[in-house]
């Protein structure tokens, strides 16, 4: 009951506050967006070149799937017998680890008496491989006891996933949005190049960790450079729209992976188109409001000169006066440790750690169960794809009407509710088409989720440790993450539990929602000092205008 009054009330003042400040004339312009305009030509190029950023990310963290992919393995034949297609069905024994020590030569002119003989077994050192092209497993030797090794690469690569948001976040809010995105776009191209051409799988696997750590560091500090450069409601249609290339590159990785079977041309193909991208240093600008948090005045008149050209705008007579940044926005430096320092921002943090938790174990959980449904992986991916774009899209006008919190409670609860009605329906109507379809509208409410999630995040956090405040909560996501794998073993527990958990996560992340203030049509707020104050989010001093007599 406590804990419910106080969301109230906080939620309450916070409303209050904001609305007060409006009818008393003390909310302070927000110059950026004045004087270039919310939303033009030059926000536009800029924003859409960012979103480009998340294609070779995505295609990293999906290859895996293409690169590890399962297919029929048998154990070497002796040459006596390698003409002799059908022998694997006499040799082998329960599995592909151990084949029947055959020595007689003679025994290839009928293969049928070896069901009728005791021969002792020995254990396979090779393998034969069905279907086209080599895969991490066939190469690294990844099979019987060493075929764990294949979950550890994974889980090394989310675990980088998990922890490089955050120490991302605070390179990016140190040395700047620009600088860090860049610097981590050539590492990524770097790294992926190495790992092409690796000959241990034990230094693909530490290769792989880091850029797992460098992968997530390039979306998140693209998503806080594409929200800062917008104000308004564009703020919502530019963070959903950076989502769209992870939809479309679901359906490119497809045709590249079919074209390129073998796995290290497919880690070529999705690498060195990487480096192209490091020429974006002379194209974006760094973030106008990081600049101004950081008292770099002329850096940003410089920008907005530029940008004002773009949209044909007419800036301010006085905008150098207009952009003069108060002294604590020049001296507040940012560490991890903020996010922990006011009631209200260790509050925050809490509760959008635990979205972030139940959105990543919703949404990857979800994506490993219809995997077990069956077909071709290609065509999957791509279906995968095709549902994730409408998801997107649908976001941006649900935002723009509803805010933030509403849509995004409505869509978590969507998705636990439709995992928990799986649970009878084999009991009540025992239609698989029934399960299949609640299962894939969690998927589509999932995923505007997904969407929704790190624009909230950003608004929610000032300017001066945005990133930082995106990065922590990607470790909770991490966690969630690497839990996955293990979450789907429960199944053996009891067939429900799974998909019973992933319904109480969807239950517990909505509601968990309605704890945090609204932040629709609302400026972002450049300091703690000033967030706690309860001033506007502006990172500019107010000017008054002189009225002549």
């Amino acid at each position: 009951m406590s804990c419910t009054k106080s969301w109230l009330f906080f939620n309450k003042s916070y409303t209050v506050n904001r609305m007060a400040e409006k009818e008393n004339g003390e909310e302070q312009d927000d110059v950026v967006s004045k004087s270039i305009g919310e939303y033009g030509l030059w926000q536009l190029q800029m924003t859409m070149i960012l979103a480009l950023v998340n294609i070779p990310c995505t295609w990293h963290i999906v290859s895996f799937t293409f690169q590890a992919a399962d297919h029929n393995v048998w154990c070497v034949r002796n040459d006596n017998f390698r003409n002799i297609t059908s022998l694997n069905n006499f040799t082998q024994s329960t599995d592909h680890c151990f084949i029947k020590n055959i020595t007689d030569p003679s025994v290839h002119s009928d293969v049928s008496v070896l069901q009728d003989q005791n021969y002792s077994l020995i254990k396979c050192d090779k393998w034969e491989f069905e279907g086209r092209g080599d895969t991490l497993i066939k190469d690294f030797n990844l099979l019987c006891d060493r075929e764990h090794l294949i979950n550890v690469a994974d889980m090394t690569f989310l675990a980088g996933v998990a922890f490089g948001g955050l120490v991302g976040g605070i390179f990016s809010d140190k040395y700047g949005r620009k600088r860090m995105l860049i610097c981590a776009i050539f590492l990524q191209a770097l790294l992926g190049t190495l790992i092409a051409v690796t000959p241990w799988f034990e230094l693909y696997v530490v290769l792989r960790t880091i850029l797992g750590f460098i992968s997530v560091s390039v979306v998140f500090s693209g998503f806080v450079l594409t929200v800062e450069l917008v104000g308004g409601k564009w703020r919502i249609v530019s963070g959903v729209s950076y989502m769209f290339p992870v939809a479309l590159s679901y359906i490119l990785i497809s045709g590249i992976a079919w074209l390129l079977p073998y796995w290290r041309h497919l880690q070529f193909a999705i690498s060195l188109p990487g480096f192209l991208f490091v020429g974006l240093w002379w194209v974006l600008p760094e973030s106008p409001l990081w600049l101004l948090a950081m008292g770099r005045t002329q850096e940003v008149l410089q920008i907005l000169r530029s940008a004002a050209k773009r949209n044909k705008r007419q800036l301010p007579d006085n905008l150098d006066k207009q952009l003069l940044t108060e002294p604590e926005m020049q001296t507040e430096k940012a560490s991890v440790l903020d996010l922990f320092r006011t009631a209200r921002m260790r509050r925050t943090t809490f509760l959008l750690c635990t979205i972030w938790f139940s959105l990543y174990l919703l949404y990857y959980g979800i994506v490993l169960n219809l995997g077990n449904i069956g077909g071709d992986l290609y065509v999957n991916t791509v279906i995968s794809g095709a549902v994730e774009a409408p998801a997107i899209a649908i976001s941006i006008p649900i935002l723009l009407r509803m805010g933030r919190r509403w849509p995004l409670c409505l869509t978590m609860l969507i998705t636990g509710i439709s995992c928990l009605l799986t649970l009878p329906m084999p009991y009540i109507f025992n239609k698989q088409w029934i399960v299949t379809t609640l299962a894939m509208i969690g998927k589509f409410s999932i995923s505007s989720t997904n969407a929704i999630v790190p624009i909230f995040t950003a608004e929610l956090y000032p300017t001066t440790i945005r990133n930082i405040g995106v990065g922590a909560n990607n470790v909770s996501a991490g966690i969630a993450l690497i839990l996955v794998p293990f979450l789907w073993d429960l199944k053996y527990v009891h067939a429900t539990v799974p998909m019973a958990l992933l319904g109480a996560c969807g239950l517990m992340g909505g509601l968990t929602v309605l704890f945090l203030p609204e932040t629709s049509n609302l400026p972002l707020d450049a300091t703690i000092k000033q967030q706690k104050s309860g001033r506007r989010m502006s990172c500019t001093r107010k000017v008054h205008k002189r009225v002549s007599a």
